[in-house]
């Protein structure tokens, strides 16, 4: 079975980035020279994903409507919800059931920017060949913040707590997952938490404890993923990102570029795209990438 939607989830408060997101929407800050959506976005387009909805704040919708219209000017189909009050990330199926419909779906949070050469692979090796729920983990430092996910000897998941004070395990989930079309049932049957949201951890939990769970391992050599919830994070990602494309002429998170590359578009719209950013430094990324291809 094909994956071929997915859901960008772009609400919340982002109250840690405060008084910026305070009248701006977090995962429209720019990461680089480009708006941190773009970056979710692309990380699914190169897996061949196609059809999108992003779900965010009544105050932001149409901002997101001007920056990324339809999605045809890309080659790929946005459809917009809105999230009235953030309730927690499983949230996003119940919201988004039509869209759903009868298939499986993939989740990809907004304000994470995660790559490399692997997570390209492994991503297009699930959603071309879907067989069971997939999650992403990736082994950091900080997990204090994020579901973190333990395994036996043979790598198997053994348990995800989520945001634990104390854990043995490095590896969290990331904010990449690939859900059968049990999720929106299942999600339907969570029970909010004490910080009265629905949690994905306990979703993750159903489908650990029914064996129905695969988990991919990330390694962290030449893949690369930074939660850009603080303006740290931001500034990080952004020098990762400098440093990718002027070193190594390696243009992440581009979706004109991408949308170019896998066929998407064709020579005259990207033209246009050069065009119309004339001027800019994302302008000069796509001129650049254009005249060295």
């Amino acid at each position: 079975m094909k994956v071929k939607k997915a859901i960008i989830l772009a609400g919340g408060k982002a109250s840690r980035l405060y008084p910026v997101t305070s009248v701006i929407s977090k995962h429209l800050l720019p990461i680089y020279n480009r708006p941190m959506i773009y970056y979710p976005i692309s990380t699914l387009m190169l897996g061949g994903i196609r059809k999108f909805l992003i779900i965010t704040n009544p105050s932001h919708l149409n901002l997101y409507k001007g920056l990324l219209g339809n999605g045809t000017k890309f080659g790929i189909s946005i459809e917009y919800l809105i999230q009235k009050k953030p309730k927690g990330l499983p949230e996003a199926f119940l919201l988004g059931k039509k869209f759903i419909g009868n298939d499986p779906i993939c989740l990809n949070l907004g304000d994470h920017i995660f790559f490399g050469e692997d997570v390209t692979t492994l991503l297009k090796k699930n959603l071309n060949n879907f067989k069971k729920t997939t999650l992403f983990a990736y082994k950091t430092k900080n997990t204090k913040n994020f579901g973190v996910i333990s395994f036996d000897k043979k790598n198997n998941p053994i348990s995800i707590k989520e945001k634990p004070l104390k854990s043995k395990s490095k590896f969290i989930i990331t904010g990449l997952y690939i859900y059968d079309n049990n999720v929106v049932d299942f999600s339907k049957a969570l029970n909010f938490s004490n910080r009265n949201e629905l949690e994905i951890s306990d979703l993750n939990n159903i489908y650990l404890r029914n064996n129905s769970l695969n988990v991919e391992i990330v390694n962290n050599k030449n893949n690369y993923w930074i939660d850009a919830g603080t303006s740290k994070d931001i500034l990080k990602a952004s020098k990762l990102i400098s440093f990718f494309e002027n070193r190594y002429n390696n243009y992440i998170g581009c979706l004109e570029i991408i949308a170019f590359q896998k066929g998407f578009i064709g020579m005259r719209q990207f033209k246009k795209f050069i065009d119309v950013y004339k001027g800019s430094d994302y302008g000069e990324s796509l001129n650049l990438f254009f005249n060295k291809s």
